[in-house]
């Protein structure tokens, strides 16, 4: 009888990875078949899965930003030092979007990507949305409650969320059981994003489909250069400035901090969404040795305002790119305003799919033409895979620098992280 139970022990279940993996590679099949066979309805087949699968991520944005931003601030109290973890966390975002964005200017100067491409400002125009100081400054502050919610203008949600949160706060005790009630939403709506994690197999096939069979190849090769930049850019931040900082700031070991990050690298290279893999990030955090009360507060800060793909590489060799198209000479001092820009005006881009926002402000401040913007949206999706995979891995690092240097990381837990954590909330809740 014993013999007969093994089969039954042993399902046929790939890693988490494995099947981000061989969604990865069904997806290029499947576009490049589609694409070079002109199968209309395998096309519009892998951007349906593509579609449903983002729409699924970004129905739960809205509420999981709130909740999460007002539990993180209110989670605050239960840590020693609230005020300086908060403040050493703001600086080390800092710090890696000035390293970022000086490795993505010293990128462009060297490279020229904007050179011999054959684009002229003819093939540019101007983008649906701008983003201007102003419009950054004033548009924190929402006209009323619904809107944000209804239009996904994150950075007035975060606003909101701020807000309650330091209200909750000062109430004290008063505030204790919409605190309740807050925390138990935030649970209900991570619940639900497994869900939509565990997808991501799935819309790996359609979202990677999607973009070979849109744009194939051959759009790659006008932007040869400038791709490549925007890869080996956060290649080098990725594989050698965060393994040093680990090493030197931290003292922790970098192959075990990829061991632990990486499904969630993983997910956001798939989704282009740092909220939408903001649990997954908060879980491979607190499996790192950071604290659960820690996480919870640096994670969704992160996942609205620490862009270094996005928001530092990615708008500096695009405002060289942009000026070189368009024939505009940028001197130092409008290389340290890119600086500027993408330390300050980061959570503008608000860790959704996408870093229009960021680009046009950095353009905007620098008095480049908006319609360089244009010219990038084409080949944007296959940018921000790697832009976003970049942005989620310095979510789930400066935590852990933070930790280290306050004493705080279990160093014994970090050197033990691996395994997909996506299994891991089934486990607890089996054994609970």
């Amino acid at each position: 009888m014993s013999t007969h139970t093994n089969p039954v022990k042993l399902p046929l279940k790939a890693p988490f990875w494995a099947q981000i993996l061989l969604g990865l590679v069904l997806g290029v099949l499947l576009g490049w078949t589609a694409r070079s066979q002109d199968v209309s309805w395998l096309v519009t087949a892998l951007e349906k899965v593509g579609d449903t699968f983002i729409g699924l991520l970004k129905l739960a944005v809205a509420p999981l930003v709130f909740f999460a931003i007002l539990v993180s601030i209110t989670n605050l109290r239960k840590v020693n030092n609230a005020a300086r973890l908060a403040s050493r966390t703001l600086l080390w975002f800092m710090i890696t979007s000035l390293i970022a964005v000086a490795i993505g200017l010293v990128i462009g100067l060297v490279t020229h990507p904007g050179a011999g491409t054959g684009l002229t400002p003819r093939d540019g125009e101007l983008p649906e949305k701008t983003g201007s100081w102003l419009d950054f400054l004033t548009g924190i502050v929402p006209t009323d409650v619904i809107t944000p919610f209804t239009e996904l203008n994150v950075l007035q949600i975060v606003f909101m969320a701020a807000v309650a949160g330091i209200a909750a706060l000062q109430l004290g005790e008063k505030a204790q059981p919409i605190l309740t009630l807050s925390e138990s939403v935030l649970e209900l709506l991570q619940k639900a994003l497994w869900w939509v994690i565990r997808l991501a197999p799935l819309g790996t096939v359609g979202l990677i489909g999607t973009a070979i069979a849109t744009y194939g190849w051959d759009l790659i090769g006008k932007y040869a250069t400038f791709t490549a930049d925007i890869y080996v850019g956060c290649a080098i931040v990725l594989f050698v400035v965060y393994p040093a900082l680990l090493a030197t700031v931290a003292k922790a070991n970098p192959l075990q901090f990829f061991k632990g990050a990486w499904p969630a690298i993983q997910l956001a290279f798939v989704s282009r969404s740092s909220v939408g893999t903001m649990p997954l990030t908060q879980k491979v955090t607190e499996r790192l040795g950071v604290p659960k009360e820690y996480a919870s507060f640096a994670v969704p800060f992160g996942a609205t305002t620490k862009m270094d793909g996005c928001a530092a590489i990615y708008p500096a060799i695009a405002a060289i790119f942009v000026a070189q198209i368009f024939d505009i000479q940028l001197g130092i001092g409008d290389h340290l305003l890119i600086a500027f820009v993408s330390v300050v005006g980061s959570a503008a881009t608000a860790g959704l799919t996408g870093a229009t926002v960021m680009l046009t402000l950095t353009l905007s401040t620098l008095g480049l033409p908006m319609e360089g913007v244009g010219l990038l949206l084409a080949i944007d999706p296959i940018l921000d895979m790697i832009r976003t995979a970049t942005n989620v891995a310095g979510q789930a690092l400066v935590p852990v620098i933070v930790s280290a240097r306050e004493g705080l990381l279990d160093r014994e837990v970090y050197g033990r992280a691996g395994g997909s954590p996506v299994e891991e909330p089934e486990r607890v809740a089996v054994a609970a």
